[in-house]
């Protein structure tokens, strides 16, 4: 890149558009610490992005940390494309959902439950054993995944089936971690005491155990990772019973507004995840509810078969003129199919209906970047503004800010945004050029500047790490 001029040219390739990415469709979190044990082959995890799952998990789980003490925003929240029942915690207060455990809860208190007992790890500080040096170094491949987690899921646009993880997106973890018996049976009793203090039934805490339970009693050994963590024994469950007998919200149901929510989820996850057959099996035709119809169409995207998709989400639409949800999925499908211009009005009204979603803000921005069209630049450089106010570390957002920078003939903000993209990436030594290029170009004391100062010291601690390695 050269300091008086920066053409589009001469920055990073975008990412492929939506249709390349869709093939690593999927969704989701819960919680509660793995165990991978250490003769298993080391364990992928594929992290994904949806912003109606992300609501509706952090639905779930809101009031469960703020009666624990927790700033929602605190606890940050991933999801896993995992078939498996499953779901962990890491240290810095993170935790991780597989899409299998959100598809088989049947009933939201089953997740609320899974949350609550997580939750009760974090409140109480659990560490997990390692009983062995081994296992302990495996201890640093678990550190240097968290590090990166921020520049994987920043880097693409976030949308199911369009999740964009690049650079070791496929990040292995080989490792033992197990709690003790006395924390699970701990981590049992906060979560029941969490669920009565926010009026919610045990009963799905309960029915989870109960299904993984049955596994282990069907197979003989545990075969799901949640037992190998959890192991669910029958004192566990027995203990279960007797605190839903006990509770003053034992027979309680969940509110149903919850179980519409669930209801929409499970649909959008089984509608990417599963195959287009399968699909149909859960919501045959004649099943026209909206959940039945929101994962028909889906499938029918998928599959490939584009106005099919678009013909059930119009009429979503017409009948739910104001879910933000539907316009965001009929803008990626005409975005990935190509038809960018009709895709940007979708992306505009999902953005107006939900202004704090960071990821609707992101596809809006993506689709005006990708008309091409310098007079499309400064809204999307709105959008991207109101993405990074919540995601300050999103490398793909900091890339698009930097073509549309670029359109705009701002080389010092353009080597100041391809510096942020880089930090948040991991890329230091990238990030390093790009601040000092930035520097030379803005002025002193600036804002921008300073903001290039600070990168530049952040980025020279990291390259001086790495040469000490």
């Amino acid at each position: 890149m050269r300091q008086n001029q920066l053409p589009l040219a001469a920055l990073p390739a975008a990412p492929a558009p939506l249709a390349v990415l869709a093939s690593l469709a999927a969704i989701l979190l819960s919680l509660l610490i793995a165990l991978i044990p250490a003769s298993a082959q080391a364990q992928k995890l594929r992290l994904i992005r949806d912003a109606e799952t992300e609501n509706i998990i952090r639905i779930y789980a809101t009031p469960l940390f703020q009666a624990s003490g927790f700033s929602p925003s605190a606890i940050q929240v991933y999801l896993v494309q995992d078939p498996t029942l499953n779901a962990f915690a890491t240290p810095g207060l993170r935790i991780f959902l597989h899409t299998g455990l959100l598809i088989s809860a049947k009933d939201p208190l089953e997740v609320i439950g899974v949350i609550a007992h997580e939750t009760g790890h974090l409140a109480s500080g659990h560490t997990v054993t390692r009983p062995d040096a081994a296992r302990t170094a495996s201890t640093t491949v678990i550190a240097s995944y968290v590090l990166g987690l921020a520049a994987a899921l920043a880097t693409g646009r976030g949308e199911i089936a369009g999740a964009a993880v690049a650079g070791g997106q496929d990040i292995a973890i080989k490792s033992l971690l197990s709690y003790t018996r006395g924390q699970e049976q701990a981590a049992d009793q906060y979560a029941v005491n969490l669920l009565n203090g926010t009026g919610q039934s045990p009963q799905g805490m309960l029915d989870f155990m109960r299904q993984i339970g049955t596994q282990e009693t069907l197979f003989g050994t545990p075969q799901d990772p949640y037992l190998r963590s959890h192991p669910v024994t029958t004192e566990r469950i027995t203990f279960l019973e007797e605190q839903v007998r006990t509770s003053p919200f034992g027979t309680k149901p969940a509110d149903p507004d919850l179980v519409a929510l669930h209801a929409r989820m499970r649909a959008k996850l089984i509608g990417f995840l599963e195959s287009p057959a399968s699909v149909l099996q859960h919501y045959p035709k004649s099943d026209t509810s909206v959940p039945a119809r929101y994962a028909r169409a889906t499938a029918e995207y998928r599959a490939g078969r584009v106005e099919d998709a678009l013909a059930i989400l119009n009429g979503l639409i017409a009948e739910y003129p104001d879910d933000p949800y539907f316009l965001e999925l009929k803008g990626q499908i005409l975005f990935e199919h190509g038809r960018i211009a009709e895709a940007v009005p979708e992306f505009e009204s999902a953005s107006k209906l939900l202004p704090d979603s960071a990821q609707i803000h992101l596809a809006a921005a993506q689709a005006r970047i990708e008309l091409e069209d310098p007079a499309q630049d400064e809204i999307a450089l709105k959008h991207l503004a109101a993405t990074l106010r919540d995601e300050p570390g999103n490398s793909f957002a900091w890339r698009l800010t930097a073509i549309a920078h670029g359109r705009q003939g701002d080389v010092g903000l353009t080597a100041l945004a391809l510096a942020e993209s880089a930090i948040a990436r991991g890329d230091a030594k990238e990030a390093l050029d790009q601040s000092k290029r930035a520097q030379h170009i803005l002025s002193e004391g600036a804002p921008a500047w300073l903001r290039a100062r600070d990168l530049e010291d952040l980025a020279q601690r990291r390259v001086d790490k790495a040469a000490r390695r």
